[in-house]
């Protein structure tokens, strides 16, 4: 009898002994903690996913905003009222955060030292989605390898290929190569080299040129197309020619006026050369008594 009441005396919780816990009186306090925690658990859960929704939603409407910034604030912002839910819910039980949060900031130092790769993706993500050197949808090329942007997150970039392959490229790597964005302008101007042969006549092949690039209905008058001799080769010379495009068109537009001014050129009678070599063959018998008469 005595080591039960013994153990009935001995301190269990917040100086109460377990004879204390056991009264209906501390029942009923502890079951209006854990209701309180659940109602301020569930309450944390409604409003984090109403407050995401409403940033998210804030980017989708307005088409001048960025939605991934607006994602990312979204899912930034419903973290933040999660934490602070478990700060209150931790409270409700008499639970001293202060302590909590200083022993959760110590390993978070020590975490951050042993996974230093790992969150050199966090930040990389965290720069790219602030400062947006692309965004979805965009066609880009970085670390080698080109497609449309599909997912940017705090990790990585998922890339669909032109082969319409899945590619996933570490942030670190993203944030810490260059970045060439297709997309980022309206318009491109596509570049040629026509080369024509030293006989042909120069201003006809210019006035073919231009007229069939113009042409077409993608091209842009302005600015100013440029079509100008650029080079004498060793078998031709040489037309440079820039013209602007709409950035979406470009791909396309450029192949199919390497076909068409071809044919242009092949019907107004313009020739288009191609490398030559002159071989000279020596009979070896004829070498030989040539160096005998020397001797």
């Amino acid at each position: 009898m005595d080591s039960i009441s013994n153990l009935m005396k001995t301190e269990i919780y917040g100086g109460k002994s377990l004879a204390d816990l056991v009264t209906l009186e501390f029942l009923a306090q502890a079951l209006g903690s854990v209701l309180a925690a659940t109602v301020i658990l569930l309450a944390g859960f409604i409003v984090a996913r109403w407050v995401k929704g409403r940033i998210v939603s804030l980017g989708d409407s307005h088409a001048k905003l960025d939605p991934t910034l607006f994602h990312f604030l979204g899912n930034l912002a419903r973290y933040v009222i999660l934490a602070f839910a478990v700060l209150f819910v931790l409270n409700t039980f008499g639970i001293k955060t202060t302590s909590i949060v200083a022993a959760i900031g110590a390993a978070g130092l020590a975490i951050g030292l042993a996974m230093q790769g790992a969150l050199s993706n966090v930040a990389a993500g965290v720069m790219l989605i602030l400062f947006r050197p692309f965004k979805l949808g965009d066609f880009i090329e970085v670390n080698g390898e080109m497609g449309t942007v599909k997912d940017i997150n705090l990790n990585n970039t998922v890339i669909a290929s032109l082969s319409n392959l899945k590619v996933i490229v570490p942030n670190s790597e993203v944030w810490g190569n260059t970045i060439t964005n297709y997309s980022a302008f309206d318009t491109r101007r596509a570049e040629w080299t026509f080369g024509v042969g030293y006989g042909a006549d120069l201003a006809t092949a210019e006035r073919v040129i231009r007229d069939t690039i113009m042409a077409d209905s993608r091209s842009h008058s302005d600015p100013e197309p440029f079509v100008q001799v650029n080079a004498l080769n060793s078998s031709s010379v040489d037309f440079l020619v820039r013209v602007w495009v709409d950035a979406a068109e470009y791909f396309q537009y450029q192949a199919d006026m390497k076909r068409k001014v071809k044919e242009a050129l092949d019907a107004a009678g313009v020739d288009i050369p191609f490398p030559t070599r002159t071989l000279v063959h020596t009979d070896p018998a004829s070498q030989e008594d040539e160096v005998g008469k020397a001797a």
